[in-house]
């Protein structure tokens, strides 16, 4: 066995991928083309300042060669990451592609872009998707969902979308079918040395049998393997790493503190909007009973005001009653006076004579 660098560490990738002819192998396997030259471009984002996850970062601008014998600059932006990354950060950094102006073919009558393909080399598996190696092109349909083929391929569509092929190193299983596996056997982690990440052990054979092409792919990774300064690197990522990993075990922590106490408020939140609820029929109830309290009250007021107006009619008779009284009693005096007996009176008045006498009284 042959020990060698684990190319999945930042420091030994870069180192890796700082060689020419290297990237072009990676790259040509890659992109399954044929790529006549290479070279590294800088970008907005610094590999050296790491964030709460890391990713590492190199832009090419490679010139292929298409089936035809024509050149053509395209831009590979590759992205490698070890533990499993938020999207959102990819995208930032193909934002950075789309806006930067140094990406518009100046001397082109349209100013379309040059075509991009984004590379992502993951440390973890993405989903339930078994093929090691997924690789993701845009196409043109119609509204028939037919694929258009006149006109395809198109600068300004090119220009507004990218294809990406995406690396699961966690599902590389040392098979080698086709010269992508041979090249990517180099991230194979079945061959990591115990418990030792830093170094793969490889088959002494697959150096003896190595092509013109693979011969200085596994050269660099010895050269890099006996690097006092390389293995150092290593251990700083080891380090960050570790500390990483911590920080995401606290952070986990305090998500799950926040997802239960946010349970419990949403649980509170319910009881609240119940109790609520429960408020608002009470008021409605409320409410209704003060309406036809108010109704009664209104009933009861008319009654009061008829009683009064009964009364007050009433008044109005006794007045009346106590008046014709005292006229029939002056009356009876006056005929008494004149010499008429009770008797008379009674008739002609048509009373009774206890009448008369209780007016006299």
């Amino acid at each position: 066995m042959i020990t060698i660098a684990n190319p999945i560490y930042d420091t030994v990738f870069k180192y890796l991928m700082e060689d020419e002819r290297i990237a072009r192998t990676i790259l040509s396997a890659l992109l399954k083309e044929e790529i006549l030259r290479v070279e590294v471009r800088p970008h907005e984002y610094s590999n050296g300042q790491k964030e709460s996850l890391s990713i590492f970062r190199i832009d090419f601008g490679a010139t292929v060669k298409d089936p035809d014998g024509e050149e053509q600059l395209i831009l590979i932006e590759l992205q490698k990451s070890w533990l499993p990354t938020e999207t959102l950060r990819f995208r930032q950094y193909l934002g950075v592609h789309y806006q930067n102006p140094q990406n518009i073919v100046a001397d082109s009558p349209d100013r379309h872009a040059l075509p991009m393909v984004a590379i992502y080399l993951l440390g973890h598996p993405v989903g339930d998707i078994d093929e090691p190696v997924v690789y993701v092109r845009h196409q043109a349909f119609d509204y028939d969902e037919k694929p258009i083929t006149q006109g395809i391929p198109n600068k300004f569509i090119d220009s507004l979308n990218h294809n990406s092929i995406i690396v699961q190193i966690p599902r590389l299983h040392g098979k080698v079918n086709n010269r992508l596996d041979k090249v990517l056997s180099i991230f194979d982690q079945s061959h990591v040395c115990g418990d030792n990440e830093h170094f793969l052990n490889m088959d002494e054979k697959d150096f003896e049998t190595a092509d013109a092409d693979m011969q200085p792919i596994f050269h660099r990774l010895l050269m890099a393997a006996s690097s006092t300064e390389m293995r150092l690197n290593m251990n700083v990522e080891d380090e960050y790493f570790s500390i990483i990993k911590e920080q995401e075990g606290k952070v986990y922590g305090l998500e799950r503190d926040l997802a239960e106490k946010n349970t419990q408020l949403a649980e509170t939140n319910t009881q609240l909007d119940e109790a609520n609820t429960q408020l608002a029929e009470a008021n409605t109830q409320l409410a209704e009973a003060n309406t036809q309290l108010a109704k009664a009250n209104t009933q009861l007021a008319k009654a009061n005001t008829q009683l009064d107006e009964a009364n007050t009619q009433l008044d109005e008779a006794n007045t009346q009653l106590a008046e014709k009284d005292g006229q029939l009693r002056t009356m009876v005096k006056m005929l008494i006076e004149s010499g008429l007996s009770l008797e008379t009176i009674a008739g002609n008045l048509k009373l009774s004579i206890e009448t008369i006498k209780a007016l006299l009284k």
